[in-house]
């Protein structure tokens, strides 16, 4: 097994692109060890390294953020280690458990955060998960649109910018109603 890795935009955060799926769909965002805990055997294992501050799975990759006072020369060995046993041993990524949550739906969009999360799906989260990372939607109230950094984007120097100077003047540009967009934590 080879596993390729890619350095994000965050520079506290890496790219790990196993050769294979991670996630069959959806992402799933580890910030702590208690997050992984009786969910992701994988995420345990990473977060069994010394220094991983937060684990991030996509389709086909897995990001992970380190502590700012460790070193990715001394840390890296140990996390592909870790990754490579995991899925050699054919072990799952996420527990039935795990996999069978799923996010409360809440009622039917109206027209204009139907537009957004549209938007958010086609344009937005492919070029973030190519950096690593994911961007989900959390409201739309009075003009001002809520979402979320997620993986490799959370915490990233350049975050504010993707969101003010780019999802923001796309947002904008093609639905009026949109005034401003803002991260939530």
């Amino acid at each position: 097994m080879f596993i390729q890795t890619e350095e994000t935009p965050n520079p506290a955060t890496l790219k790990f692109l196993p050769g294979q799926t991670v996630l069959e769909s959806g992402t799933a965002d580890f910030t702590n060890p208690a997050d992984a805990s009786g969910r992701s055997p994988l995420a345990e294992a990473l977060f069994a390294v010394e220094g991983v501050a937060a684990v991030f799975f996509g389709n086909e990759f897995i990001t992970i953020t380190k502590a700012h006072d460790q070193d990715w020369f001394v840390m890296k060995p140990a996390l592909l280690g870790a990754i490579m046993e995991h899925f050699t041993a054919g072990k799952p990524v996420m527990t039935e458990a795990a996999l069978a949550e799923t996010p409360e739906s809440g009622e039917e969009d109206d027209e204009v955060v139907s537009q957004i999360k549209e938007l958010l799906e086609t344009r937005v989260r492919p070029a973030v998960a190519q950096d690593g990372g994911d961007i989900t939607f959390h409201g739309f109230d009075q003009g001002v649109v809520y979402l979320e950094m997620r993986g490799a984007c959370a915490g990233c120097p350049s975050s504010t910018a993707t969101l003010k100077m780019g999802i923001e003047n796309m947002l904008r540009h093609y639905i009026p109603e949109v005034m401003e967009v803002r991260a939530t934590l």
